[in-house]
């Protein structure tokens, strides 16, 4: 197969296969969008003059042919294809012939890459909305059904104050809507339609862009030409953030886990299929899965740097370096979207202890309490905490093993229908498919 480059003499095996790297296999996610990207290029054509209906129609059939295919699992690219869009082009032409190749026009890799790319990271955006709020619906979910179940706060790793599991889920749902925040901008920068932006500097042809932004269901497009190339890398870098953050919440969810199962908490429990041994300790019940979540969550977090350094200290204008955004930036998806399956699924079996504050070494968990008591009865403060801390200097402090919370956020106060309405502001900016 000719590159669509093709200038009439070949490249170096070596140099052409250092040039392609894994863009064949990458590109096999973005066929879809690769084709829905060429069926409203060519009803804009078609409406400019450029190619009459007939023409449009005979394109628009062997398109929706490709697509079936892809939907089906069945495409593939050509072993000496260059990427999706040369493939696309190349199937047209052994069809169609001539009119095959008038699919290009107007048009170059560079902006049908990015057409592609943010049609195919809106889809991702989507679908981490979707995880993002099955996972926030069941923390809050557990959150109301231990709400009464306290445990131990803690600060600098030592028993702080009281805290309870209502308190606990209730955090993680709350911060998932900070990351919704974050991923709303992702959705803002990838929701800008770049067609018609060519190589960077526009074209002589009278494109409609406002015609194929509305056929893409892009709520606007990146207007100036130049400005839309130089979304490369920067819609990568937002998107990155986005996947960050949630990796953090996941990240701290899985230690926590990991911390709370250990027979030295003793806070939660899992089914033995959930949990791994040991091939010598016959005792041990490990937390592999949220191990393995908290590993896979901190590599995530470098995700933007990684991405900033690849695109740090290029001049404007498309440069080859793009390319390897797609190896950095894919596998990361398909990493979040099985850590959020995984926590969700593990927190599905999650069994919470009862009574255990119980314990005698948690009874300075209630100084502040006591405190507290004692300035509700006049006390001031600071005669308060002086004398509960002698007392517990003493020996002598004896705690109520009562909380008497009520104010907004706190363990008698959740506040779960408040952090509702956030989350669902926060995931209303974010649309429907294509």
């Amino acid at each position: 197969m000719a590159k669509i480059w093709d200038k009439g003499y070949d490249a170096d095996k070596l140099v052409s296969a250092f040039t392609v790297g894994k863009d064949r296999e990458l590109d096999l996610r973005l066929a879809k969008y690769d084709v829905l990207g060429s069926m409203a290029h060519i009803k804009m054509l078609t409406a400019i003059g450029l190619l009459e209906a007939g023409e449009e129609k005979i394109l628009r059939g062997g398109l929706q042919d490709i697509l079936r295919e892809i939907d089906n699992g069945n495409f593939r690219l050509d072993e000496d294809a260059e990427d999706i869009h040369s493939q696309v082009e190349a199937i047209l032409t052994q069809k169609f012939g001539e009119l095959g190749k008038k699919i290009h026009s107007g048009r170059s890799r560079n902006d049908q890459v990015l057409v592609d790319l943010k049609l195919f990271f809106k889809d991702e955006i989507r679908k981490m909305k979707d995880e993002a709020l099955e996972l926030f619906a069941l923390l809050q979910s557990l959150s109301e059904r231990f709400k009464d179940v306290l445990l131990p706060g803690y600060t600098h790793g030592q028993v702080a104050m009281p805290s309870s599991f209502g308190l606990w889920f209730g955090a993680y749902a709350e911060t998932l809507v900070d990351d919704m925040y974050v991923l709303s901008a992702a959705w803002k920068t990838s929701d800008q339609n770049p067609l018609g932006s060519a190589a960077g500097y526009g074209s002589s042809f009278p494109l409609d862009r406002e015609m194929t932004t509305r056929e893409l269901h892009f709520s606007t497009m990146s207007y100036n030409v130049i400005a839309a190339q130089m979304g490369r890398g920067k819609t990568e870098r937002t998107l990155a953030y986005a996947v960050a953050s949630f990796a953090s919440t996941l990240n701290k969810l899985a230690a926590d886990n990991c911390m709370y199962l250990s027979p030295n908490f003793g806070f939660i429990s899992y089914p033995d299929n959930l949990t791994t041994g040991s091939s010598i300790m016959p005792h041990k019940k490990n937390p592999d899965v949220w191990e393995l979540i908290r590993a896979h969550s901190n590599r995530l977090q470098s995700l933007p740097n990684e991405i900033s350094l690849l695109t740090t200290n290029l001049p404007h204008g498309y440069h080859r370096d793009f390319q390897l955004l797609k190896e950095v930036l894919f596998p990361a998806l398909e990493t979040l979207h099985r850590l959020f399956e995984m926590t969700h699924f593990m927190l599905e079996h999650v069994s919470v202890h009862n009574d255990i504050l119980s314990d005698a070494k948690y009874a300075y968990l209630f100084t502040v309490e006591e405190v507290n008591r004692r300035v509700l009865r006049g006390v001031p403060f600071r005669d308060a905490y002086k004398q509960v801390g002698e007392e517990v200097q003493r020996g002598t402090f004896h705690a109520e093993r009562t909380v008497h919370h009520t104010h907004a956020g706190s363990i008698g106060n959740l506040c779960t229908d408040e952090i509702r309405r956030k989350m669902e502001d926060a995931a209303g900016g974010i649309g429907t498919p294509l």
